[in-house]
């Protein structure tokens, strides 16, 4: 029976609770609810959470998005206006966005065949004309750092990791984000960790995290907060502008929520994989279905099945709907955009894997507090709908 647009298993739920709404409400009543004290500490620890694999000197900038920390990351390296800067044509429009502001060029890279993430092959003739690349690790599986790194080497482009999805994976030479130059992560609505809104970079370069931290605000000297603090002066409200810069700040609102989850957040990673691995164990062996293989530095984010056609993928996604379960797609590949087609004439011939992933992927329904009886009639509805 048809339930039209109703899902009762939604594509996402976010998992908040009392501790995040005690958290709000102590900030509400506190009168400050901009940049402050929560957005510190949520920093702090936040650079603390990754430190156990030895980057003591890493430090963290909350912003008001990853698209704003993208930004102020290859700004911060020196990214401008002419320059070249190359990422995956299969990931979401912000990280091709943020070049295009800065003056640059998106230089557009294929797929791998089995993760979805950038080949680090198709970057090793490009190394000598590349500013920056921006590695994407799409669903929360790290790209291949150390073919990257090996691609370049020689070349003098900076490393800006997009993280957004990935946190928090742990690799074994530390955790995706920390592996480039800067990394950024995302706390929007869906990811492991959320505050609504919202992100982090992290950078160990005190001259690119100062500039960072400049640009973020206006490019004014001065934090607000110790400004109007109860500790400011009388002429407290002085300060000097230096730069054309930014309003990416994150809200101490945002933080306290950030705080709560950031110590939640190996739970939920937890509740995350469990999720994928009773997928994995439920689906392989489909006829006509690839699942993704288990891997201990995943942080599933996404799990992403992949179909044999783009029609098969595409009744799936229809019949999940009719039942009541929500379902998306990651990513329609940039060069399929008209914007960026346009802009790069690019064809679509040039990026074969790409192509085929965006044609035959799917993701399905993954978080925490999803009870596993909602998860078995995902995948008998899959069944059904594969015959």
């Amino acid at each position: 029976m048809s339930r039209g647009t109703e899902l009762d298993i939604p594509f996402h739920r976010p998992s908040l609770g009392r501790r995040e709404a005690g958290a709000a409400r102590r900030v509400i009543r506190s009168g400050w609810l901009t940049t402050g004290a929560q957005a510190a500490a949520f920093e702090s620890e936040f650079a603390e959470y990754l430190k156990p694999r030895g980057l003591s000197g890493l430090r963290a900038l909350a912003v008001n998005s990853a698209t704003a920390g993208l930004h102020l990351a290859l700004e911060a390296l020196g990214v401008g206006s002419g320059d070249k800067v190359a990422l995956p044509t299969l990931t979401f429009t912000a990280a091709a966005g943020v070049i295009r502001h800065l003056g640059a060029e998106p230089v557009f890279i294929d797929s791998e065949p089995g993760t979805g993430n950038i080949n680090p092959e198709h970057l090793r003739k490009l190394k000598d004309h590349l500013k920056a690349v921006m590695p994407v690790h799409l669903a929360g599986r790290p790209c291949d750092m150390r073919g990257i790194r090996d691609a370049l080497a020689g070349g003098q482009a900076r490393i800006v990791e997009d993280a957004a999805h990935a946190f928090p994976s742990r690799t074994s030479e530390g955790f995706a984000g920390t592996l480039g130059d800067a990394g950024v992560f995302s706390f929007y609505a869906t990811k492991t960790i959320t505050t609504g809104e919202g992100g982090m970079v992290v950078c160990a370069e005190d001259k690119t995290v100062e500039r960072m931290r400049l640009m973020r605000l206006h490019g004014i000297d001065r934090a607000v907060w110790n400004r109007y603090g109860s500790a400011a002066g009388a002429q407290s409200w002085e300060y000097d502008v230096t730069a054309p810069g930014c309003k990416y700040n994150m809200s101490d609102l945002m933080a306290a929520i950030g705080r709560i989850q950031l110590r939640r957040a190996d739970d939920l990673h937890a509740a995350r994989r469990r999720l994928a691995l009773r997928y994995i164990e439920e689906l392989s062996g489909t006829a006509g279905l690839h699942v993704p293989e288990d891997s201990a530095d995943h942080a599933w984010h996404l799990f992403i099945i992949t179909l044999k056609d783009r029609g098969t993928r595409d009744n799936l996604a229809r019949a999940l709907h009719r039942g009541g379960i929500g379902s998306s797609m990651h990513f329609i590949p940039l060069h399929r955009m008209t914007y960026w087609r346009e802009l790069g004439s690019l064809d679509r011939a040039d990026f074969p894997v790409a192509e085929s992933l965006a044609d035959r992927n799917l993701s399905l329904p993954l978080w925490p507090g999803m009870r596993a009886k909602d998860q078995h009639r995902v995948v008998k509805e899959i069944r059904k709908a594969l015959g």
